[in-house]
């Protein structure tokens, strides 16, 4: 991993030149993307992530913490937040800001811990990579939970984005799932090795909570067919 996308918030967070980042997948054309978004205030933060923020409780984890925003946001009001992400420059960024517990950490390599709340924001189900491995983060999520604690995740369903035949059928993949996508980052000149990245919509995302022994609640449905949602064991 080229940590593009670290490196660009490093970049905003230290006033170093600062370019958009190109994101761009198998089903969509490159798009621009300013840094600045990624260090937005709460009033800035879509409805979607102000109810996340809200529902929080206790012991907070905010997975994929990027700049950590949110995790100010929860720490400014007295929680004790945890924030991890897999890029080091993103958690460098997030340190400087004044995020107290920042850590390069995959989530599934965390142990001996156990929150209240886990968030999973900005499409908090792309972390996954293919609906095959969602059971497996299911399964470390629910292992993460205090006993009435909650897991607090968006995501949207994609449909929208494949084109309708004659009778208004979607005409997505015939194999595998249609929110399996692959992502490229393009960053001052460089591109980040591609990776897989899951969008769920919620019918699939409760299916896949039941099998793993979590109850599924739709919180909050948004723009374009993004989604809140809860599990709790």
């Amino acid at each position: 991993m080229k940590d593009l996308f670290g490196q660009a918030i490093l970049d905003y967070q230290t006033q170093n030149a600062p370019e958009d980042l190109v994101t761009e997948t198998n089903i969509s054309e490159a798009d621009e993307m300013s840094v600045a978004y990624l260090f937005r205030t709460y009033q800035d933060m879509p409805k979607i992530e102000k109810k996340a923020l809200q529902l929080a409780k206790g012991k907070i984890l905010d997975v994929g913490c990027g700049a950590g925003s949110h995790s100010l946001f929860l720490q400014q009001k007295g929680f004790e937040v945890t924030a991890i992400d897999i890029s080091p420059k993103a958690i460098q960024a997030c340190q400087l800001r004044g995020v107290k517990d920042a850590r390069i950490q995959h989530l599934l390599e965390l142990e001996n811990e156990q929150f209240d709340t886990i968030l999973l924001l900005m499409n908090g189900t792309g972390i996954f990579g293919t609906l095959a491995e969602t059971c497996k983060y299911l399964q470390k999520l629910k292992s993460l939970l205090t006993p009435n604690g909650q897991i607090i995740l968006d995501s949207s369903d994609i449909i929208y984005m494949f084109d309708q035949d004659e009778e208004g059928a979607y005409m997505v993949p015939a194999t595998g799932y249609y929110g399996e996508l692959t992502f490229n980052v393009s960053y001052k000149g460089q591109t980040e090795d591609a990776f897989p990245w899951l969008y769920l919509d919620y019918n699939t995302l409760q299916n896949a909570a039941h099998a793993n022994g979590l109850q599924c609640e739709l919180l909050l449905e948004g723009n374009h067919f993004d989604y809140l949602a809860r599990l709790t064991t």
